[in-house]
Order: structure tokens, then sequence, then C-alpha cells
């Protein structure tokens, strides 16, 4: 028998519990980690949803709703709504880009234009705007003549403005692999050019009127634009058939507009106006937006300072050939709205996001400033068609205006 010290029962053997190591995150089921990812509006969250662990990055590859556009400012600056925080690209400088394009940011060179997609680094060549090739071929410009001295034509063609050293590209759209469309002029006066990516010239027909474009799109397989006056316009698309390349063969009427135009009230404020082209849940819509200005000072004409935005929108009926005011976009769209691109989207996957919204940048083209913007206005605001009110486009948002926010424009990430 043992002998135990003071009488004492002997001791139980202690056991520790084995312990589990805690599970991984990489061993959550592929199919939740495309649920989770898909609930994350943030572009920039999911990159850093994809860079946990190469399960994760799978996921992040697997069919998605597509997640909110990048606001991008010309200096390389990128914020990924709805946050205010700067986003980088890795690697990548991207300052001093002049347009955007969808998912491209455009470049415009002496030798040509560079497009550069951020999100799959793939690239694009267009023509320089110096070699444009016309339709006819032979075509010259007219010109009146007064007192010996020759003056503008009673309106203006390609050929009168393409000799300007202040030519730009206000809007930009890759309509297909094979097909770019361009509104290419001076200030509010411009024409419709086109060409294949990768081609050594553009396409215009030299003898069409230069008209006030405000917007272009893409719908259904065809390129609609519309100008100042409202009027729809569908461009009808050929092949030249020495070169292959696009041309237009017709410019045509499909909707006439009923606009008005800004006029002086009697509190010294006016109206300033601006269309956009946008597709929304099949419908193609115009999108108008009042800015209600002030002049500097009373009774004396000159700049104005914008101030309250206010929409109204549109859906085309391409059967009564007409527009159709709209008093709603949805309860799960929203409207981003910029003058470079605009893009509708749905957020309904977005818990806490709300649609029926218009959310729009006090941007402007080149050259194509018809007023200065009060410093109280935020530049990047959010309109609820509902209310009719604007306000901060997200509680984390603290955007202000600076000159840099003047040429700030939308980066779709669903393109790359």
């Amino acid at each position: 028998m043992d002998q135990h010290r003071d009488g004492a029962e002997p001791m139980a053997q202690e056991t520790q519990p084995h312990l589990q190591p805690p599970p991984s995150w990489s061993e959550i089921p592929m199919d939740l980690a495309v649920l989770v990812l898909g609930l994350l509006p943030a572009y920039a969250d999911r990159i850093r949803f994809a860079a946990v662990c190469p399960q994760w990055r799978t996921a992040a590859r697997q069919p998605l709703p597509p997640p909110l556009p990048l606001l991008a400012l010309p200096d390389g600056t990128f914020y990924s709504h709805p946050y205010s925080k700067l986003f980088h690209f890795p690697g990548c400088g991207f300052a001093e880009y002049k347009s955007i394009c969808g998912s491209w940011l455009v470049f415009p060179r002496d030798d040509g234009c560079f497009l550069v997609n951020p999100f799959s680094r793939a690239t694009v060549t267009l023509p320089a705007l110096s070699r444009v090739r016309l339709r006819p071929p032979n075509a010259v410009a007219k010109w009146a003549e007064e007192g010996g001295e020759k003056i503008a034509p009673p309106y203006v063609t390609w050929l009168h403005i393409n000799e300007s050293k202040m030519l730009h590209i206000s809007k930009l759209i890759l309509c297909s692999p094979n097909l770019v469309a361009a509104l290419v002029g001076i200030g509010d006066t411009s024409q419709i050019l086109m060409c294949q990516p990768g081609a050594l010239s553009w396409s215009v027909r030299a003898y069409d009127r230069c008209k006030g474009f405000e917007d272009m799109a893409f719908y259904q397989g065809k390129l609609y634009a519309i100008a100042d006056d409202e009027n729809l316009l569908v461009v009808n698309i050929s092949e030249d058939h020495r070169t292959g390349d696009p041309q237009i063969s017709r410019i045509g009427q499909v909707i006439k507009g009923d606009p008005w135009y800004p006029y002086p009230m009697d509190d010294n404020t006016i109206p300033c106006k601006k269309i956009y082209l946008v597709e929304s849940r099949g419908a193609l819509l115009m999108v108008r937006r009042a800015i209600w200005c002030r002049f500097v000072q009373p009774g004396v004409s000159g700049e104005v300072v914008a101030g309250q935005s206010e929409f109204e929108v549109f859906e085309a009926d391409f059967e009564h050939s007409r527009w159709v005011k709209v008093s709603t976009v949805g309860g799960d769209q929203v409207l981003f709205l910029g003058r470079r691109c605009s893009r509708a989207m749905s957020v309904s996957q977005y818990n806490e996001l709300s649609g029926d919204r218009i959310v729009f940048l006090d941007d402007d083209e080149q050259n194509r400033v018809d007023y200065l913007y009060d410093v109280e206005y935020s530049s990047c605001s959010a309109y609820d068609i509902r209310s009719g009110t604007v306000r901060s486009c997200h509680p984390k948002m603290s955007w202000k205006r600076c000159k840099e926010m003047d040429l700030a424009a939308w980066l779709f990430p669903q393109d790359g």
C-alpha cells in the first residue's frame, strides 16, 4: 500500500483541455465570401477584401454587383465612393488626365491620345486631333466676305474650327471594341468624330453644322447625341469601303426638344442649364439640371455665381418621338452624373444607400465655364428626386469645392 505524507489522499492528475486553433478566415465557404463581398459598395473595400488570402482573391473574381464609382481628380487623386479618404492605385501615377471614358483615363498627346484602364492596366491609342479624315475628302471651308475680309458663315462647320489650338475632347465613348466616338470642339461648339482604336485618323462629316452638344450616349447599339436645344439625334454609322474605318453616314433627329433658355429673373438670379444623357433600367433618360445663379453685382452683366441645383428627368418615348417627364428613376436606382461620364446604378443590395437619387458633380468642360461656384456648396452632392432637396451625397464624404474639382469625373470599375 502506498504511503502518503500527512495521510492526505492522492491528488487527481490535472488534465488540460485540448485547445483548437481558431478557424482561419480563409475557411469561410466560397459562396458566403462572395455574398459578403457583394454587399461592399466601395471599390476600396473590395480590393482590401481580395488582399486577405488567395481564397478571398478567388471570390473577388466571381460575378458580383458592380461597386460604386471612384471620384477622379486630374492631379491623379482618387476617392472610393462613398469614402472621403484618398485611394491609391498600387504602383501607378495617373496625374494630369484630361477626360474619362467609363473605366478609362484619357491623356491627350501631340501625336495622339492615350487611354489607360487603371483597373486592368490595359491601354488604347487614338489618333491626334490634327489627323482627321474629311468626308468628302476634298471639302474646303466656305467663308463669307465683307469689306474684303473673310467672316464666319451663317453656321460653323469642322472646317472652321479644326485649326484652333484650343480644340479639346469634351466627351469620349468606347462604343465597342471597334468603335470610338468623340465630341470635339471649342468651348460649347463641337462636332462628332469617330475612329477605331489604334487608327491613324478620325473621321468627320466636313459640312455638318457644329452644335452646342451637351452629351452623347451609346444606347441599344446606337449612338445618340443631344444639344442645348434638347433635340435628340441618332448618329447612323457606316463603313468606309476603302479603309474599313467607321464613318458617319447620316445624323437624324428622333425627338424634338422643348427647351427653355436662361434669362434673368426679377431677383437678380438666372437659371443656367446642363443636359445629361444616361441609360437606366433599359430606358434612355435626359436629365435637365437648372443651376440657380446670381449676378455678382445687381444689374451688371458678366460673371454669375452658381448656387443650388434642381433637376428634371425625362424618358425618351421613341414610338411617339417625344420626351416624357418622369417623377422617379426607381427606388433602387442612383444616377451618377458628370460632364465626362454618367451612369445609372442599382443600389438595392447596399443597405446603407438609398435610391431615387442623383449624385452629381459641379464639373465643367475645359474652356466652357459659364459661371463661378459659391464656396459654401459641396462639389459632389446628392439630389433626392422625391423631396427635391440637395444634400451631401454621404455622411462620410466631406469634399468641398476647389479648382481641381472643376475637372473631376466618375471612374467606373465594372469595365475593368
